[in-house]
C-alpha cells in the first residue's frame, strides 16, 4: 500500500506495452503515435527508439538510423525492469535492426507481437531498405502474433499484386505460411464505400468494417491501428477483441483528425472517448 495524498491505494502494476519504430517529428506517425495510442487505452506505453526522422505532414527530409547495439540495449532495458505485456514494431529501416530486435524478441521471451510492416510514409517517402524485405520475411514475420501490412505493403511480402478480395485472400494465407500466427491485411488503399480489413489466423477469416471517411487527416493510421491492436492484448484481449476494438479506436480518431500542416494532417488520438477495449 502507498499513501498518496493522504489517501491509500493498492499497488497495480499496469499493463505495458513496448513500441520499437522510428520518431516522428511532427508527432502524428511513429514513437509518438504508438505512445499516444497506448495511453488513450490506459496502457503504459515504453519504447526502443530504432530512428530519427525529420517529419511533419508533407514530407520526410532527413532520417537517421540508430545503431543496432543501442536498440538493443534499449529492449533489454525496459524488458528486464519494467517488463513487456505486447510489443509493436513500426519503422525497423535496415536488415540489422530487424536481425537485432528479432533476435531480443526470442531472448526475453515476447510473444505478444504486433508487426506493423512500415515501408513507406504517408508522404511517399521509403522507410525500409529494398533489401531488408527478406529479413522481416524470415526473421521477423515468424515471430509475430499479428502482422498488419496495407495493400501496398503485402503485395511486397508476398511478391504479388494484392488488389481485390481473391489477392488479399492469398496474400493472407502467404503471410502465414511465412510464420506468422495471423495477419490483417488492412483495405485503406482499396476503393469503395466501406474499409474493410481482413483478419485470417491460418484457419478462418474474419473482416472488420467501417464506413471510409473522407478526410486528408490520415498521417500515422498504420501506427495508430497496431498499436492500438497492441494495448488491446496488452490488457488480455483475444486477437478477435483487441482487433475490432482497434478498428473502432481508429475510425472514431480519423473522425477527429487534426488539421494540421499543408500535407496529412495526424489522426486525433485524444478526441475521442477514452475507455475502448470494452466499448462495442
Amino acid at each position: 500500500m502507498r499513501a498518496i495524498n493522504g489517501s491509500v491505494r493498492d499497488e497495480v502494476k499496469p499493463p505495458v506495452a513496448l513500441t520499437i519504430a522510428g520518431s516522428d517529428s511532427g508527432g502524428g506517425a511513429g514513437i509518438q503515435a504508438d505512445l499516444k495510442t497506448f495511453a488513450a487505452h490506459g496502457v503504459y506505453g515504453t519504447s526502443a527508439l530504432c530512428a530519427v526522422t525529420a517529419q511533419n505532414t508533407c514530407a520526410v527530409t532527413a532520417a537517421f538510423v540508430l545503431p543496432a547495439e543501442i536498440v538493443s540495449s534499449q529492449i533489454d532495458a525496459v524488458a528486464t525492469d519494467i517488463g513487456v505485456d505486447a510489443v509493436k514494431t513500426g519503422m525497423l529501416a535496415s536488415a540489422e535492426l530487424i536481425a537485432v530486435v528479432a533476435e531480443k524478441l526470442v531472448a526475453h521471451g515476447l510473444t505478444e507481437v504486433v508487426v506493423d510492416p512500415v515501408m513507406v510514409a504517408k508522404s511517399g517517402d521509403r522507410l525500409l531498405e529494398a533489401s531488408a524485405v527478406e529479413a522481416l520475411r524470415s526473421e521477423l514475420l515468424p515471430l509475430a502474433r499479428v502482422v498488419t501490412p496495407n495493400l501496398p505493403e503485402a503485395s511486397a511480402i508476398v511478391g504479388f499484386p494484392v488488389v481485390d478480395d481473391d489477392s488479399v485472400r492469398r496474400a493472407a494465407h502467404r503471410i502465414v505460411e511465412l510464420g506468422a500466427r495471423s495477419v490483417v491485411v488492412k483495405g485503406g488503399h482499396a476503393g469503395g464505400s466501406e474499409s474493410n480489413d481482413l483478419l485470417f489466423d491460418g484457419e478462418r477469416f474474419v473482416t472488420f468494417s467501417a464506413s471510409r471517411l473522407e478526410t486528408r487527416n490520415t498521417h500515422g493510421t498504420g501506427c495508430t491501428f497496431a498499436a492500438a491492436i497492441a494495448s488491446g492484448l496488452a490488457l488480455g484481449l483475444d486477437l478477435d477483441s483487441a482487433v475490432g476494438s482497434a478498428k473502432r479506436y481508429l475510425t472514431e480518431a480519423l473522425t477527429h483528425g487534426i488539421p494540421i500542416g499543408a500535407g496529412h494532417g495526424p489522426v486525433g488520438h485524444f478526441l475521442s472517448r477514452s475507455v475502448w477495449p470494452n466499448d462495442e
